[in-house]
């Protein structure tokens, strides 16, 4: 599985209060869900903005020492 961009890529960080998030995303650092109503980042690679994705905080903070994990089956 490829890198996700966002993990290394010169990002602008935006974070998403819980009352601000009305849609459920999978987390690119675990492959797991981020329901609707969790606090959580976005990140938004200067270079290619409609690459945005959604991060658990602690995934994100942690992006660098750690590889994605395969998506669940």
């Amino acid at each position: 599985m490829e890198r996700d961009l966002t993990a290394t890529a010169d990002c602008d960080v935006r974070f998403v209060q819980p009352y601000q998030a009305t849609k459920a995303y999978t987390c690119p650092g675990c492959n797991r869900e981020i329901p609707v109503g969790t606090h959580h980042v976005v990140a938004v690679p200067r270079d290619a903005p409609d690459l945005r994705r959604h991060w658990h905080r602690g995934c994100w903070e942690r992006r660098a020492t750690r590889a994605p994990r395969s998506p669940r089956r």
